[in-house]
């Protein structure tokens, strides 16, 4: 199934394609306090449709993992794993069709990485 997305100033616009089967909470110290939920996905299962200039990079640690957010809002809305650089997590919340408080996520332990 395709969902649209954005960030909460719709400067920035996405498309996922995802059935929805793995939603995960991380809890690596970025992660932990920004407390998204995430739907896991297949880099080639995202496109920007809108705003990539307006998209903020920000990485630490071993500098692998690549972190998303709007330069105008400071909205999380997407990253590139440095479990799976074959993988990305896209913040629920930023979907416009769905409710991340309905639901569950599993748990993946960050901070062992």
């Amino acid at each position: 199934m395709i969902h649209k997305g954005s960030c909460h100033c719709k400067a920035i616009e996405f498309e996922i394609e995802t059935s929805l089967d793995k939603i995960m909470q991380c809890n690596c110290s970025i992660c932990i306090r920004r407390n998204a939920k995430m739907i896991m996905i297949p880099n080639e299962n995202f496109k920007i449709l809108k705003g990539k200039d307006n998209l903020s990079l920000y990485q630490f640690n071993s500098n692998i993992a690549k972190h998303y957010f709007c330069k105008n809002c400071g909205i999380y809305t997407h990253h590139n794993r440095k479990s799976d650089p074959n993988g990305m997590g896209v913040n629920l919340g930023c979907l416009d069709d769905l409710n991340p408080m309905e639901y569950d996520a599993g748990q993946f332990d960050g901070r062992k990485i």
